[in-house]
């Protein structure tokens, strides 16, 4: 018995220390990506975007110059047109953080390679830490957040492996994931036990395992959103050159973005695609409360603001449908429904007192 203890406290540090190793890691992959970011150079889409407004202010001077010099003005129709339709943009996507030049490329390169590097050390703890509990590696919140984060991270370096074009999500992602791994190790963190009887049931890796997967799926969702928002307001003060134009900054950030159309496109699949899951998440959890507890739902608070999610995802959907809730009004309700989300793990699990508070920090 003593044997088994030692070899599972040893499996718990070891754990530790892969995580550890694996922030260390990311923290260098967040150096790569900033590098990226500033080294990149100015992408197609913020050299059309000058072009654009430079040929809209020619064009606004053409007719007094013509009628100056007694003739009419004979305009040159503009190669790519900003606004298509009412709402829409026929706006080319950026090359992302590297800009398309070779040294912000290299960066890139280095950034995904120490990101895989980092996971699969991170990877390599949550499996430990699973080992050392002799059970599935979510049974409390520091266990959630890491493998949380994980399957973030892997969800991210697939849509790579695909060739997705979302390498832009890694500086937002790998951020979130430093804080997110930082908040499990020094305020969230519960040693190696294992769980009450009620948690001891296969649902506990249906249930939790669905609800993880969403919530990663949701986050990347939620960053296309947020990025969307910003996105979206770039390009409409560039469509109207009597406006205040963007600064600096903002132009060499949001110019290697993909449009606006790209990034409400991606938010939109990613979340409908999803939402099924997240549902069967909700069946799954009152299947398994009627198991632990003898009914299917009992207004836990746990139990309330996962249907509060759903009921909001599912709004943001609906929304997606109806014309006029189309665009930014739509992207608002799907942050509202992620922070639904948010307030549901930390808010519900940290202030709330109810029947799954029983699994601790």
């Amino acid at each position: 018995m003593n044997i088994a203890a030692a070899a599972n406290e040893t499996l718990a540090h070891n754990s530790n220390v892969l995580v550890y190793s694996a922030m260390a890691i990311y923290t260098l992959a967040f150096v790569a990506h900033m590098a990226e970011w500033v080294f990149g150079s100015r992408s197609k889409v913020g050299r059309t975007a000058a072009a654009l407004t430079a040929q809209a202010t020619a064009t606004a001077a053409a007719p007094a110059r013509a009628e100056r010099q007694g003739g009419t003005a004979v305009l040159e129709r503009p190669k790519v047109i900003t606004k298509t339709a009412a709402g829409s943009r026929d706006v080319p996507d950026g090359p992302g953080a590297a800009g398309g030049t070779e040294k912000g490329d290299l960066y890139g390169r280095i950034a995904i390679s120490l990101t895989v590097l980092a996971w699969a050390l991170h990877v390599g703890g949550v499996i430990t830490r699973a080992l050392s509990v002799q059970r599935a590696p979510w049974g409390n919140m520091y266990e959630f957040s890491t493998t949380f984060a994980a399957v973030a991270v892997g969800i991210y370096l697939l849509l790579l492996t695909l060739r997705k074009n979302v390498r832009w999500i890694g500086l937002p992602l790998v951020t979130t994931v430093l804080l997110d791994l930082g908040l499990a190790v020094t305020v969230l963190y519960t040693a190696s036990d294992q769980l009450v009887p009620a948690l001891h049931s296969y649902w506990l890796w249906i249930h939790v395992s669905c609800a993880i997967l969403s919530g990663a799926v949701l986050y990347l969702g939620a960053v296309a959103t947020l990025l969307f928002l910003f996105r979206d307001r770039y390009e409409a003060k560039l469509a109207d050159p009597a406006g205040k134009q963007p600064g600096a900054f903002a132009a060499s950030v949001l110019e290697r973005l993909p449009s606006a159309a790209s990034l409400d496109k991606f938010a939109y699949r990613v979340n409908a695609t999803v939402f099924p899951l997240w549902t069967f998440t909700i069946i799954a959890g009152a299947i398994w409360a009627e198991a632990a507890w003898g009914r299917y739902w009992g207004w836990d608070p746990k139990e309330v603001w996962s249907f509060i999610t759903w009921v909001a995802y599912a709004c943001y959907l609906h929304a997606r449908a109806t014309a006029g809730w189309k665009g930014r009004k739509a992207a608002w309700l799907g942050l509202i429904a992620f922070a639904c989300y948010l307030f549901n793990y930390y808010g519900v699990n940290i202030f709330v007192t109810g029947l799954h508070s029983y699994a601790g920090v």
